[in-house]
């Protein structure tokens, strides 16, 4: 398939309504040309690994591995992250919460049990600090008496409190999920804006820490992203009466 000598510059989202998967695989192997050949086959083997295990997932209106290649793509040309450990985490952050028995070689999939084991079947496979940061993003089950959204935003305070590399991690993550909010459709567009519109201002603090290891202008770029997250959860969620 042919792509525009341009597509390192393409928005992301572009990347995605022109050229599909195809061409988030082709950004992703473009983006890692500036490793060294075994930076390479690890990333490589950590999207292999993520295609397997999300190879069934769909995001609305596509493939759920898009979202997993732009999350990475971001760390990487956006955010200038070189440590491979954090973009390894980025392409497998959702692995352990959504596939974890499958991950720890397990005949059921018992997302409680299957945890531990698929925390350290990462560990085992790609080293104890991918399978940290990875945990730190992973949702633990919730108390089905209190408000869903509600403790995932209490638990996404408190893991990256801890984890200054998971904070670079999540808000790649929370950047695709609500600057790409007007990216899908149907009723989940309501329901992303509620969930994570209360966290615009978590991830400003987190992002501005001295803490967390990235550049001023990196820094500068999330916040303004920030902020056209909550321009889009406004048009979406304040509507005149």
């Amino acid at each position: 398939m042919e792509f525009p000598a341009y597509l390192a510059t393409m928005p992301m989202h572009a990347i995605t309504e022109i050229h599909g998967e195809p061409g988030l695989l082709a950004r992703f192997r473009l983006e890692i040309e500036a490793f060294d050949e075994t930076a390479r086959d690890r990333l490589t083997e950590a999207l292999d690994l993520a295609a397997d295990l999300h190879r069934d997932d769909r995001r609305v209106r596509e493939p759920y591995l898009n979202h997993l290649l732009r999350v990475a793509i971001r760390l990487m040309h956006h955010y200038q992250v070189r440590d491979v450990d954090v973009i390894v985490a980025g392409l497998l952050h959702d692995a352990v919460e959504d596939h974890p028995a499958e991950l720890a070689g397990l005949d059921s999939d018992s997302a409680a049990d299957a945890t531990p084991a698929a925390l350290a079947a990462l560990s085992d496979r790609f080293g104890e600090r991918v399978a940290r940061l990875v945990a730190a993003v992973t949702n633990p089950a919730y108390d089905p008496g209190r408000d869903r959204d509600e403790q995932y935003r209490e638990h996404v305070a408190a893991s990256l409190e801890r984890e200054p590399w998971a904070r670079v991690i999540k808000v790649s993550d929370f950047t695709d999920n609500g600057v790409g909010v007007i990216h899908t459709v149907g009723p989940k567009v309501t329901r992303a804006a509620t969930k994570y519109r209360p966290l615009v201002p978590v991830f400003r603090d987190l992002v501005a820490r001295p803490d967390t290891p990235l550049s001023a202008p990196v820094k500068h770029h999330i916040l303004a992203q920030l902020d056209l997250a909550e321009e889009r959860f406004s048009a979406i969620l304040d509507q005149p009466a």
